[in-house]
C-alpha cells in the first residue's frame, strides 16, 4: 500500500474539485465532503448520502447537508504509484458528486466512474 500523509491526500480531494466545471459547482447546494480514513466496508473509495438533486421537491428544505466520503485508506490500499493515486482520487470525487447530480452507478461504471 502506497503511503500518503492525510495532509496531502486531503490536497488531492480539492485538486479533484478543482477539475469539477464551474457550471456543476455552482449548482451544488448543501453538500459536505469530507476524507476520511476508514471505510464501513472493505473495498468501498467514496460514499453519497442525501437526497440527490434530481429527487428534492418543494417539501426539501431543513434537512441535514448531503454527505460524501472519500475513504483515504481504501484508495490507498488499490493504488500503486502517486499518479494512480490522484487518478482514483479524481474518479472517485466525480463519480460520488455525479450521485449528488442523480446519476446513478450503472451509468457511471459505463464510462469509467
Amino acid at each position: 500500500m502506497i503511503e500518503i500523509s492525510r495532509e496531502s491526500f486531503e490536497d488531492l480531494v480539492s485538486e479533484a474539485l478543482d477539475t469539477v466545471p464551474p457550471e456543476l459547482t455552482r449548482t451544488m447546494r448543501n453538500v459536505v465532503i469530507v476524507v476520511e480514513d476508514d471505510a464501513p466496508e472493505p473495498g468501498l473509495l467514496g460514499l453519497y448520502q442525501g437526497v440527490p438533486l434530481t429527487e428534492r421537491g418543494d417539501w426539501y428544505g431543513g434537512v441535514l447537508p448531503d454527505h460524501i466520503s472519500i475513504y483515504r485508506n481504501e484508495i490507498l490500499r488499490i493504488c500503486e504509484t502517486e499518479a494512480d493515486v490522484v487518478d482514483e482520487v479524481r474518479i472517485t470525487v466525480v463519480h460520488e458528486i455525479a450521485h449528488h447530480f442523480g446519476i446513478d452507478d450503472d451509468w457511471l461504471h459505463q464510462h469509467g466512474y
